[in-house]
């Protein structure tokens, strides 16, 4: 497919810049693969409606760190946005980091994170146009260092969201699943925001298995694609982690006839690295560049739940390769001309395969 057939208008009060005050309140449409139904106006808690005892909900367990730092380079005093990536080198203090204005910084410079502060960085190397490696000089025992790293640091919000307002210190709670346990993601699985500890309860009272798997979410499914021909774009890579214990529970609930759900497309992308040719999930541990666009036939889940997201974005070709182009881009419109919320604290589609 190409490009262009993901465009379509959103107007940018449709774009949530907040989260939802109880994480299980946004809105929720569900589509109906086979039978083409659309069903809108729903509340998230609605979701239960659409599952039962020995269905199988795939969640996501990373764990956002607090990944935007602001310092200052040395001698002009020029602010720079240092955007953590991952660490390279506990021992040494390396990290991968994205810096803004990068025209700014060469290697050789210093930044200082708080004025008299203890904590500063030198440019070692040059990664990409935006891309530096950062040496923290910072003496102390790794824990301590990176408690103090973090500490500077803020809710590592999409830019089209802090181009309108700072994060706060909500944020870094919000921008967080409640599941979160495996630190390594620089933007949250956004659909598992909506869940609830009190929503997961009832689930659970309900007979809804939990399977978890993890995928660091990386800063790839913003990338604007540049290419209007889909199969010359590459995705970034994303390191994840299948474990047996989830393959255990999403393989018996398949081969038993029940539901499997994927939550979001960050774990669509992990399980259909993973699954095999049998339909059933491996084990894994390694990285992924999977892009899922149409046509793309799922060898794994028979249900997907994912926020609604911008034009020509990933995450939305991953739904349409799920739920069909026709169905999904007619669920967009929908969600447009009813007022649903688009972006990472925005509202759900769940797409169904009856």
């Amino acid at each position: 497919m190409k490009l262009s057939q993901f465009k379509f208008k959103l107007p940018e009060e449709l774009v949530a810049m907040e989260p939802s005050y109880h994480r299980d309140e946004c809105r929720l449409m569900v589509a109906h693969r086979r039978s083409g139904k659309i069903e809108s106006g729903l509340d998230f808690r609605n979701i239960l409606d659409y599952f039962d005892e020995d269905d199988t909900f795939i969640f996501n367990d990373t764990q956002v760190f607090p990944a935007r730092l602001y310092g200052t380079k040395e001698k002009t005093d020029a602010k720079i946005e240092v955007f953590l990536l991952r660490e390279l080198n506990p021992d040494l203090r390396l990290w991968d980091v994205l810096v803004e204005p990068a025209r700014k910084i060469r290697i050789g410079n210093k930044l200082f994170f708080e004025e008299d502060g203890p904590m500063v960085a030198e440019v070692i190397d040059n990664t990409t146009s935006r891309g530096r490696t950062l040496r923290f000089l910072y003496d102390c025992p790794h824990d301590e260092f990176k408690r103090e790293l973090y500490a500077l640091g803020s809710a590592p919000l999409p830019r089209y969201i802090i181009d309108k307002r700072p994060a706060n210190e909500e944020d870094m709670e919000r921008f967080q699943t409640i599941y979160a346990s495996k630190e390594g993601a620089v933007t949250a699985p956004a659909t598992g925001l909506h869940f609830s500890r009190e929503l997961m309860k009832r689930m659970e009272i309900r007979g809804i298995n939990f399977a978890f798997i993890t995928l660091h979410c990386g800063l790839g499914s913003f990338d604007p694609i540049e290419v209007e021909d889909l199969t010359k774009h590459k995705m970034s890579s994303e390191q994840m982690f299948i474990p047996k214990e989830a393959c255990e529970i999403v393989n018996t609930t398949k081969q038993n006839g029940h539901r499997v759900c994927c939550v979001g497309v960050s774990t669509a992308r992990a399980t259909e690295t993973a699954v095999g040719t049998d339909g059933l999930l491996k084990e894994f541990e390694g990285w992924t560049n999977k892009f899922i666009f149409p046509p793309y036939e799922f060898g794994l889940s028979n249900a997907l739940i994912a926020n609604f997201y911008h034009p020509e974005s990933t995450m939305m070709m991953t739904q349409a390769s799920f739920g069909g182009y026709d169905l999904v881009y007619k669920a967009y419109e929908t969600a447009v001309k009813e007022g649903y919320k688009f972006g990472c604290y925005g509202d759900a589609l769940l797409i169904l395969d009856d």
